[in-house]
């Protein structure tokens, strides 16, 4: 069995949504894993915004406007089945009945995730009708009854794992299944979000359950690429990628896939393969245990980058200096992207800021302290590269005119990290590319 998961541009209008029938292959089973329409999400988040600042009255009138762009949605989608016209009101009636309740209910966090849930509840529950009025087989298995997270916030992949095979099992003569994405329940049944990841998540999650034969990430993109194609010209699709190295390009930088969804994936074996939704017949990126077999694979950046030095004459021959340290970030929940020490100094980079203020006034009992933002993160990554000679002269000589602020090296047999100020990115994307690839293949 296969998982397919179909992104918000995937299903972002009425023909896109159709032409998801001629990929999928009703062949062999597959799980379909659908995310809201596109700018669905957006829509309903300011709903609830709106709802929180007790303006009933404009949260009514989005409600309305988003109601409207539905009815569109469904006219458009079953045109060719009139019949269906009721039944594609009905699921309309009932959500959007659901969201106008909630404009008069005391806000809570559960009523704001329940709120979010709605387009992806919706979303499933239209393609399924679709599919029953062109004759095929499917079961629409709601992510609520079998997607959970525990006390944590991580999934409880036992609790997944046992439910999903029960609904699977109960349905032995269907080889479609349709499940949301993003969605779930947490430990105490209210309704939750896998936040990290969202639809990706789902899809390697369940994969990993059913120990699937492939899952399938199906976006707008032609693979994972060798560097950003909004800032370079004449990129490529990397056609094959070990877990590790896509992870790496995927935590930093690389959107077409959430580094969390690679480590279900990884930790059961279930290949990955990134496919382009409007050419269904190119190969994509394959992502499994085996590598790409580059020196050098691909580049990504990840910007609003901040750099924090801590120092300190006391680290000098001291053992403890560096837990505590880290023991600030735990405290302030805050994790650390890059970590580069000296005798007298530590530095270390942020992407979350939310909790800065507190972070500096905790760590000024420990040393000196300073900051810098607006910085991005470069990473270069390849397949074992501490097995490989040469290929940092490659890197700093395409940097000689960009000034590098930090560099981390050697936690990862896949990754170098540099870090620049942000308006040195492209420039840097842009000379890394010559360097490291067109000359090379020229």
């Amino acid at each position: 069995m296969k998982v397919l998961k179909f992104g918000g541009t995937s299903v972002g209008s009425p023909e896109r949504m159709k032409s998801l029938v001629d990929i999928i292959n009703l062949d062999e089973p597959a799980i379909v894993v659908l995310s809201a329409v596109a700018g669905t999400t957006n829509h309903l988040q300011l709903i609830a915004d709106t709802i929180l600042k007790q303006d009933i009255s404009t949260a009514s009138q989005q409600l309305g406007n988003l109601r409207l762009q539905y009815e569109k949605f469904i006219r458009e989608l079953f045109n060719d089945f009139p019949a269906a016209q009721p039944a594609a009101k009905k699921i309309i009636n009932d959500h959007f009945q659901f969201l106008a309740q909630q404009l008069t209910r005391p806000f809570t966090g559960t009523i704001g995730k329940s709120i979010l849930a709605q387009g992806e509840l919706l979303s499933t529950a239209l393609f399924a009708l679709l599919l029953a009025q062109k004759n095929i087989a499917c079961q629409l298995i709601p992510a609520l009854d079998f997607m959970r997270t525990d006390a944590k916030g991580e999934p409880d992949m036992d609790y997944l794992t046992s439910e999903l095979s029960f609904l699977l099992e109960m349905n032995p003569s269907i080889n479609c299944f349709i499940t949301q994405g993003y969605i779930c329940k947490n430990h105490e049944g209210k309704v939750d979000n896998l936040n990290r990841g969202g639809s990706d998540y789902t899809a390697t999650l369940v994969g990993a359950a059913i120990n699937a034969k492939e899952v399938q990430i199906w976006t707008d993109i032609d693979g994972m690429r060798n560097n950003d194609p909004r800032v370079v010209e004449d990129t490529f699709a990397i056609r094959q990628l070990s877990y590790r190295e896509a992870a790496e390009l995927a935590y930093f930088g690389a959107k077409i896939l959430h580094p969390s969804c690679v480590l279900p994936a990884e930790k059961t074996g279930v290949p990955i393969r990134l496919k382009y939704t409007f050419q269904p017949e190119t190969p994509g990126t394959l992502i499994s245990e085996a590598s790409s077999g580059r020196v050098i694979t691909a580049i990504a950046a990840k910007d609003k980058i901040t750099a924090i030095q801590i120092r300190s004459g006391r680290m000098i021959n001291a053992y403890g200096f560096l837990r505590k340290v880290f023991e600030v970030f735990e405290i302030y929940r805050t994790p650390i992207d890059m970590i580069t020490t000296s005798e007298v100094a530590v530095s270390l980079t942020i992407d979350d800021t939310s909790q800065l203020p507190g972070i500096i006034e905790a760590l000024e009992p420990y040393g000196e302290i300073t900051c810098q933002d607006n910085q991005s993160i470069v990473c270069i990554v390849g397949d074992q590269l501490d097995k490989h000679a040469g290929f940092t002269r490659q890197i700093f000589a395409a940097l000689e005119d960009i000034p590098v602020r930090m560099v981390s090296y050697g936690g990862s047999q896949n990754n170098l990290s540099i870090l620049i100020p942000e308006s040195a990115k492209t420039q840097a994307l842009q000379q890394l590319n010559r360097k490291l690839f067109e000359e090379v293949t020229n």
